[in-house]
């Protein structure tokens, strides 16, 4: 069938605006594809240069994804300095010391400022003079550098109720601590001979890191906690402020440019192409009185008797 002129010209238009928007779409695709590609490539030539934001929230125990966060952030050459936010009445010794240790190599990587918040006591005291500078405010409740073991002995309860405890051991020490024997003056002293060993190491990062004499240590080391101001007076910490105060810092010391934007990072699993890194990290057990920690802890929480 013959097409008039119209009719052949009316097509080659809608073929043309077809081929238009095909194009359209290509391009917007590939866009897609490199801002999606820029999120996750650090390397890439159109990402921004920020610094990083990172919190560590509530009781701190052992956090695989906490400590891969760390190290994933020294690795992103965009992440100029990074910020950590603390507000931790401490936790587990062990995850004390490998968050310290974690924050210590990332130091070496790009400069670190500790923001500490309401509470960073104990094991939360103990990472945050892992940074390069510490801030606090004056309300800020830090120090308790020491660690602990918790038990009870519930034998008496035990012998009221008409419960006889049956505990076969290979040695008198052995699992000491009990809640169902008697202590002994030897397995008190074996655990104290454990505390003893931690305590030691607590004070000399505090030592390394303050650069203050052992002897100073010992005698700020004896579990108390101190305000913020407190804290900065006895050289606990460098400074009193918070996030603003962090920035000028890196300004005048690290030659970080100013007005640069700072981005949150967190370790919440993100999903699909466009996962945002911008969510805080969720605080782990936060406020939560149930949250038993076996083994020695360096935490801090006010007795209520």
């Amino acid at each position: 069938m013959a097409l008039n002129a119209d009719t052949l010209l009316d097509r080659l238009y809608l073929k043309s605006q077809i081929a238009k928007w095909r194009i359209t779409a290509i391009i917007l695709a590939v866009l897609v594809l490199i801002v999606g590609a820029e999120r996750y490539n650090h390397h890439s030539p159109i990402a921004q240069e920020f610094v990083a934001r990172m919190n560590i929230n509530g009781i701190i125990t052992d956090d695989q994804k906490l400590y891969k966060l760390i190290d994933d952030v020294g690795e992103n050459s965009k992440a100029k300095a990074v910020i950590i936010w603390i507000d931790s009445p401490g936790g587990s010794a062990v995850a004390g010391e490998e968050t310290f240790l974690r924050i210590r190599e990332l130091s070496k990587k790009k400069p670190v400022v500790v923001v500490m918040r309401s509470l960073a006591a104990s094991a939360g005291y103990m990472i945050g003079i892992a940074g390069d500078y510490v801030l606090a405010r004056e309300g800020t409740i830090t120090g308790s550098i020491g660690v602990i073991i918790e038990t009870a002995e519930v034998t008496e309860l035990a012998e009221k109720i008409g419960i006889k405890p049956i505990i076969i051991k290979s040695s008198p020490l052995k699992g000491s601590p009990s809640p169902f024997e008697k202590s002994s003056p030897e397995a008190e002293r074996a655990i104290h001979d454990v505390i003893n060993d931690f305590y030691s190491r607590f004070v000399d990062m505090v030592v390394d890191r303050r650069q203050l004499p052992r002897e100073k240590v010992v005698q700020l080391a004896d579990g108390r906690v101190y305000s913020g101001k407190s804290a900065f007076q006895n050289k606990l910490i460098d400074g009193i402020g918070g996030e603003s105060e962090a920035l000028a810092w890196l300004t005048a010391k690290k030659n970080i440019k100013q007005g640069i934007e700072v981005k949150d990072i967190s370790t919440k699993d993100e999903e699909g192409l466009f996962g945002s890194m911008s969510n805080t990290l969720v605080g782990k057990f936060l406020q939560n009185s149930s949250v038993m920690l076996d083994g020695m802890t360096a935490i801090w929480h006010p007795s209520i008797h």
